[in-house]
């Protein structure tokens, strides 16, 4: 049986969280993971995302927070915990390839979208609105794309998008 999105709390003898994912991803490369955890450190987070990781949530996380997630995740969009600043570990920049940074290798499909309104000068509101996002969901995803493109900002963003033909 198939399930749509895998929990993971894993500490196991013999093999570590990202040798697990890679695993999981190498044997069914489309499931959906979210890592379940209180490792708060932005080294894990990194080794995860670089294996297409859809979602990474702090166990002591309100129960709304990992229920948004898992609707998030669901739905084809990506949720990293507001409670870790994904954006302080330059190292995970440094370590993507030019392939990894190809948008349909390391974007999810939510995540392009998102890119894609905001190349065409839709506010972080407005694309809420047009997306049935909260505002905060928007945001999120935001800094994410920025985290795993390595650009700086909404100018790195556009660049990214034009460079890889998501827009014209």
């Amino acid at each position: 049986m198939d399930a749509d999105i895998l929990l993971l709390d894993v500490h196991l003898p013999d093999i570590n969280e990202e040798e697990l994912v890679k695993k999981i991803k190498a044997i069914k490369p489309a499931q959906k993971i979210i890592y379940l955890t209180l490792m708060r450190g932005t080294r894990y987070i990194h080794k995860l995302i670089r294996h297409n990781i859809q979602g990474y949530v702090l166990k002591n996380a309100p129960i709304e927070e990992l229920l948004s997630t898992i609707r998030e995740v669901y739905n084809g969009g990506t949720y990293f915990s507001k409670d870790i600043d994904i954006l302080s570990e330059d190292d995970f920049r440094a370590t993507l390839t030019l392939e990894e940074r190809k948008a349909g290798d390391i974007l999810s499909k939510r995540e392009i979208e998102i890119l894609t309104l905001i190349c065409k000068e839709f506010s972080n509101v407005e694309i809420a609105e047009k997306l049935f996002l909260s505002v905060s969901t928007v945001e999120t995803h935001r800094k994410n794309i920025i985290a795993k493109l390595g650009v700086n900002n909404t100018v790195g963003l556009v660049r990214f998008a034009l460079k890889n033909k998501l827009i014209e």
